[in-house]
């Protein structure tokens, strides 16, 4: 199996994916005028602004739900995978992947909020319904929500469960077997709560959890702060294949580096409209600034402070392309998780393997969570007009058993899955959005307009020409009807 797998992923992630994820990045902030950098300080105000109403979650709850899914066993194992195989210069990589892609997530998680509509008395949205409406492909639609069913339902789960396991392994001794029933019960109990529970949960559990894994990392850091200006250069050599003994790394920097990057903050991969377009917005591009500024968080400061926590402590391997050790600095070790718990137990002894595997645990359990959203959304789209509890029933006992599946079966076959179920679905999801550009750009112009005159934005997609954006219409059209406030 494991042959099929990589023999399919030789396609999937051919170097096409690769530059393909670089360039629409690259196009998308031109086109809005880097938008990532311009707009960093409304993105901080958005985070907090806005309130859950009965349909919908609060902005914070639809960035903690997204940020759940972006922050998992990628930015641990991930990083550590991508050193390994790509050198220090992948790190850099990642971070090109964040800043371009930052503009990417803001244009699919817009039109996610533009055309997500009311299901069963929730907000549900992504790329499947802003395929069917924007572009009216139907079976393009059909296609993706297929194959993110696949994906998240399936295919990627497992990469997380497997994380989670390997770090427990190692920070407790627990078999897989053990964390695997302890991974299904906790699920379980999220999942059949529905979707409120689960955004209430990842906005206890992400935010907590990121901050305290920022924190550590900072502690490791400045325990070895005088290594830290050679190993900022170390990633900044390899990264253009100047370092010493990695000139032949360049072209697995850079495929690494955006493998990983993507594989962690989803920019563009078409799972953070799901969660984009749950949220009870005034307009879609307030959401989509919060959703830009989610992979910054997810790349540049959790991924960042895994990759310099093992940098600067010298805790990692990197294996040339034939397979030969280049550097080797924990012998007899694979990439993964065990690297960010050997660098991090090196600083602090006797609480740093505990920390990782218990902050890998919360990571990749809450990244699991959202898969399930996400899956659950397609599901909806895919069975609107029959009664979908049957087949939501199903989607929970398949994830639970591809869960405990992924804790016991190898990290290698894991991956192999996951990156597979990321790159279809980005293959999909980047041909969409660049049919679909038009609205949401129209949509930043239109809200920073607003900005200018110093009103409130409210969002009125008549007077932009989206008549398909039935459930913004009704919208509007509520709010005219409220009388205004007499003055005093």
């Amino acid at each position: 199996m494991q042959e099929w797998v990589n023999a399919i992923n030789s396609w999937v992630w051919s170097p096409a994916l690769i530059y393909l994820c670089l360039g629409v990045g690259l196009y998308f902030s031109i086109r809005t005028r880097f938008m990532q950098i311009r707009h960093i300080r409304e993105m901080i105000r958005l985070m907090f602004n806005g309130k859950a109403s009965a349909a919908g979650v609060s902005s914070f709850q639809a960035l903690s739900l997204s940020l759940s899914g972006r922050v998992g066993t990628g930015n641990i194992a991930g990083v550590a995978t991508a050193i390994s195989f790509g050198g220090p210069g992948a790190i850099f990589w990642m971070w090109v992947v964040a800043f371009l892609g930052a503009s990417t997530a803001y244009v699919e998680s817009v039109l996610g909020q533009i055309y997500h509509e009311k299901h069963e008395g929730q907000y549900r949205g992504g790329p499947a319904f802003y395929i069917e409406k924007g572009l009216g492909w139907k079976w393009y639609s059909i296609l993706f929500a297929c194959v993110t069913v696949v994906a998240c339902g399936v295919l990627m789960p497992g990469v997380q469960a497997n994380g989670i396991a390997a770090g427990l392994k190692t920070a407790f001794g627990f078999s897989p077997e053990v964390t695997g029933a302890i991974v299904v019960l906790l699920l379980g109990m999220i999942i059949f709560g529905g979707v409120k529970r689960i955004a209430n949960v990842a906005q206890v559990v992400v935010p907590f959890m990121a901050l305290g894994y920022i924190l550590i990392a900072f502690v490791v850091i400045l325990l070895n702060i005088q290594q830290l200006p050679e190993v900022f250069m170390l990633i900044i050599r390899s990264a253009f294949g100047t370092e010493a003994g990695m000139g032949a790394m360049l072209g697995l920097a850079i495929q690494w580096g955006v493998k990983r990057g993507i594989y962690s903050n989803e920019a563009g991969q078409g799972t953070g409209p799901h969660a984009a377009a749950a949220a009870e917005v005034k307009h879609p591009a307030q959401q989509g600034l919060v959703q830009a500024f989610s992979v910054y968080i997810d790349t540049l400061f959790v991924c960042s402070a895994t990759a310099f926590m093992i940098l600067i402590t010298g805790k990692y391997n990197v294996v040339a392309p034939d397979g030969q050790a280049i550097f080797t600095g924990l012998a007899g070790m694979t990439a993964g998780s065990d690297f960010t718990q050997a660098a991090v137990e090196q600083a602090l002894p006797g609480f740093g393997s505990i920390f990782v595997g218990i902050a890998l645990f919360f990571f990749a359990f809450t990244t699991i969570l959202a898969y399930y959203y996400i899956a659950e959304t397609n599901i909806a789209f895919l069975a609107r007009k029959i009664p979908s509890a049957g087949l939501f029933f199903v989607l929970k006992l398949a994830i639970l058993a591809v869960s405990f599946y992924g804790c016991i079966r190898t990290a290698e076959l894991a991956w192999g899955l996951g990156d597979m179920g990321v790159g279809l679905m980005a293959w999909l999801n980047i041909i969409a959005i660049l049919a679909l550009q038009k609205p949401a750009l129209a949509t930043l112009k239109d809200y920073e307009q607003q900005l200018s005159l110093k009103q409130d934005p409210v969002f009125n997609p008549k007077a932009l020409g989206l008549n398909v954006a039935k459930h913004w219409h009704a919208k509007h059209l509520e709010s005219e009807a409220v009388p205004e406030a007499p003055k005093a």
